[in-house]
């Protein structure tokens, strides 16, 4: 199909002139009797690359536009609602850059009603989450330095978790239930904790490796270790050789976590991530051990409860700032940095941590950049929920009209970069577009769900030229990811003056692209 170029309000005089240029200046005849206008030439080769048998019975959507003018180049269903995936997150975190701004930091206080007298605390001593996804266990030994520094050595109380800077609302709007064991899909609190520097937050990590002998059990350890976590162990060690059948699952609404099946003799550590039920009682467990490091003991038990009102703060950990978040973020299209930071705008711009207040607020930000938002639906900050549907036209819009903002160039070197291997630059598009002309030149976010796949982003062409798009394909039995990059590079590859002369053909990396952007072994 040829497709002529977008008309609307912000383009109108551009698509006109557009027109015109292809049609060689006489447009037609008469109003009665409009010449036919001819595709341009990247129009023909971008049709081409739809044109394929994957999208039989499915939806394509594709839109690419000028990145300086906002011209529109070629527009295939652009108006038409899809399911983005975690292409969501471009309306998250342009929102969150506006309205928390890149120096926000997250932070966790140690607070109590009791003055500490003689080492001794004669009251509760209260752990305040305010949403930090990056907290690590060695935030939480931060902090019990801080009260050994302040003089506690006692607490007669108990250890309070207060997660009430957000609501209670755990999971998002249609999250799919056989998810909830993985690190994907962990609960959002305000008081979380995080096993490793990709924070993942709400999330523990079991080591599994074999035992001395086939036959016997296979050994674990809990990262961090914690007392939260039930760990139940019936996989055995097999023979060398053999095959590793080794699952690690959470029994749902529990925080018993099952590991089966079996590991060779000999072979190497694995590592599995399990979310955690209830974050912030992981988040106080492991506070609690870093208090005992620190020769401070605590008399009575871990509860959740909130902080009363005047009570004064021992200790305070602060977070990376949100100009800094967008790097783990968007780099390994993190789902619980985008909940955190819908529930976090929601919390400061309108006095309510939860997802339809933060979600009302990255909606009026999409509206600023020209987004008609009477056109989309957000229904959480990542992309898991099935009930986002969004436009190739609304994507576009968000990437030209953040151009415009003082803080885009640290958020666009956040953003993937095709083709580069190192995991912090090339993030999810690390093993795509390898050793092509958008290789260390395209900039953009992916998306992957079952059956949906999307990629929306910048790249610069052959003739030096900006340009923004939005590409989403939904309801396909067999991915189209390939034909993704090969839209990639055409952009990339692509001059006006001598368009090349071969179609860029659908293609597999070297070494095959991962169909999950978050699959650890990517």
């Amino acid at each position: 199909m040829s497709l002529l170029p977008r008309v609307s309000a912000r383009g109108a005089v551009a698509a006109v002139a557009a027109i015109a240029a292809v049609a060689g200046g006489f447009v037609g005849q008469s109003a009665a009797t409009p010449a036919a206008v001819q595709a341009t030439p990247l129009q023909q080769r971008l049709d081409s690359l739809l044109n394929d048998s994957r999208y039989d019975g499915s939806q394509v959507a594709l839109v690419v536009r000028d990145a300086t003018t906002g011209e529109t180049l070629y527009d295939k269903d652009g108006a038409e609602r899809l399911l983005p995936a975690s292409n969501t997150k471009l309306f998250t975190s342009t929102a969150a850059m506006h309205t928390l701004g890149p120096s926000y930091r997250f932070h966790t206080d140690v607070l109590a009603t009791a003055p500490v007298r003689g080492g001794q605390l004669l009251g509760n001593l209260y752990l305040k989450g305010y949403g930090d996804p990056t907290a690590l266990e060695s935030d939480y030994a931060g902090l019990a330095k801080q009260l050994k520094a302040a003089g506690v050595r006692h607490v007669f109380g108990d250890l309070v978790a207060d997660d009430t800077y957000f609501d209670h609302v755990r999971l998002g709007d249609s999250w799919a239930w056989d998810d909830e064991p993985y690190y994907y899909n962990a609960q959002i609190s305000a008081l979380t904790l995080a096993p490793n520097t990709d924070y993942d937050s709400g999330t523990a990590i079991v080591e599994t490796r074999p035992g001395a002998a086939a036959g016997a059990p296979v050994k674990l350890d809990l990262v961090p270790a914690n007392g939260v976590l039930k760990l139940v162990n019936t996989a055995t060690t097999g023979a060398a050789g053999s095959a590793n059948t080794i699952s690690v699952d959470r029994d749902h609404g529990t925080n018993v976590v099952r590991i089966t099946g079996s590991m060779p003799l000999g072979s190497a550590v694995e590592q599995d991530w399990v979310t955690v039920w209830e974050p912030e009682l992981y988040a106080a467990d492991v506070f609690r051990r870093a208090l005992a490091a620190q020769g401070i003991t605590v008399s009575g038990a871990i509860k959740n409860a909130a902080t009363p009102a005047g009570a004064g703060r021992l200790a305070r950990d602060e977070s990376m700032t949100v100009g800094e978040l967008m790097t783990p973020f968007l780099k390994l299209s993190n789902n619980m940095h985008a909940e955190t930071l819908v529930k976090t705008m929601g919390a400061v711009a309108e006095a309510d941590g939860s997802w339809p207040a933060g979600l009302d607020v990255v909606t009026k930000y999409a509206k600023t950049l020209g987004v008609d938002t009477s056109r989309i639906r957000l229904s959480d900050g990542s992309g898991l929920s099935r009930k986002v549907n969004v436009t190739a036209d609304s994507i576009t819009d968000v990437l030209i009209g953040a151009q415009k903002e003082s803080w885009w160039k640290q958020w666009y070197d956040a953003l993937p970069i095709a083709g580069n291997p190192d995991r912090f630059v090339g993030g999810t598009l690390r093993s795509r577009m390898q050793n092509t002309p958008a290789a260390n030149n395209l900039h953009g976010k992916t998306g992957s769900l079952t059956g949906v796949t999307a990629l929306s982003g910048y790249v610069t062409n052959k003739d030096g030229r900006k340009l923004v798009f939005s590409m989403i394909s939904n309801n396909y039995l067999v991915s189209p990811r390939s034909i993704e990059d090969a839209v990639g590079v055409t952009l990339a590859s692509w001059s006006d003056q001598a368009p090349p002369a071969a179609l860029v053909a659908p293609f597999k990396a070297a070494s095959p692209a991962c169909e999950s952007e978050w699959d650890k072994a990517c």
